[in-house]
């Protein structure tokens, strides 16, 4: 995934400065970014702080972590069916 020119707390003062009432045409202009990409800023930073942001990253780190280890315990349990020579 490409990296963001702009920070998770960049991101957060920018839909902040829409809730505080500057139009997302304004905003999009200010900082250089297309529509699209603000609202979707907007629907996943809205109404979060920077240190919710920051224990959502740590979270999704851990998710993925416990994901590839579920996956090698699979691959491995596989292999040592195939070795037993098992089908169960």
């Amino acid at each position: 995934m490409r990296k963001s020119r702009f920070t998770d707390a960049q991101i957060i003062n920018i839909v902040k400065e829409h809730d505080a009432g500057v139009p997302a045409k304004d905003l999009c202009r200010k900082y250089g970014v297309s529509p699209p990409t603000f609202y979707k800023w907007k629907s996943k930073f809205g109404g979060m702080e920077v240190s919710d942001v920051v224990k959502m990253r740590a979270l999704q780190d851990e998710n993925r972590q416990l994901r590839k280890a579920v996956a090698d315990l699979v691959l491995e349990k596989e292999a040592l069916k195939i070795i037993a020579g098992g089908n169960y």
